[in-house]
């Protein structure tokens, strides 16, 4: 099994670098008034870094959200306690 991830491994950096090799004009990118020159394989790992940072924060935040709003109303279930029973003894 370990032979067949470093296999899996070797092929896609093989691809990575074939895909840098046959990519390497340079493309301007511009964004609000910024301009970044560089070869389209590192815009593109750039992006998919970016990508990475961001879908991650996005997830963390999610689940930290679902978390609080969960453990909020549970400990609010806990804490709310019954109504005492009123025994009417004069009749």
């Amino acid at each position: 099994m370990r032979y067949l991830f470093l296999v899996l491994i070797v092929v896609f950096l093989t691809l990575i670098v074939i895909f840098a090799v046959q990519n390497l004009q340079s493309v301007t990118v511009a964004y609000l008034g910024l301009e970044l020159t560089a070869p389209i394989a590192v815009l593109v790992v750039l992006t998919y870094l970016l990508g990475m940072a961001t879908g991650g924060s996005v997830f963390t935040f999610l689940r930290y959200s679902i978390h609080k709003a969960t453990a909020s109303s549970a400990k609010r279930a806990r804490d709310v306690t019954p109504a005492p029973k009123i025994i009417d003894h004069s009749s």
